[in-house]
């Protein structure tokens, strides 16, 4: 028997998809490792260590696929801290690019969470 959750709402969806196509896009720039003049298991421990972000992101996903509004918290606190670490290393776009979504997406998760609130007090 299947189990289905009607509380889902497309607001969640969208938050979700999003994480995922943040986290292909996060995982473009590790591909520049294999540009790098080393031995086979050099290149594929780099590469493991350039996925770090995409394991947070994925990790960060995960949370709030169940806790949205953790999630949420911690995605805005995660373009927060890209703002503050790479600050003035990079053009603005490279902020925008990275922090942005990340702040969209906890905007997503929070609105799915205050909806999902609103239906359990209904």
């Amino acid at each position: 028997m299947r189990i289905i959750n009607h509380n889902t709402t497309k607001v969640t969806w969208l938050a979700r998809v999003l994480s995922i196509c943040f986290a292909l896009f996060v995982s473009i720039f590790a591909l520049d490792v294999f540009e790098e003049n080393l031995e086979f298991w050099d290149k594929a421990l780099a590469f493991l260590v350039h996925l770090t972000p995409t394991y947070l992101v994925l990790l960060v996903l995960f949370i709030a696929w169940y806790k949205e509004l953790l999630g949420a918290i911690i995605y805005s606190i995660l373009g927060i801290l890209y703002i503050i670490i790479a600050w003035g290393r990079f053009d603005w776009t490279a902020y925008l690019f990275i922090s942005g979504p990340l702040f969209c997406i906890g905007t997503l998760f929070f609105i799915s969470w205050k909806q999902n609130r609103r239906k359990k007090l209904n």
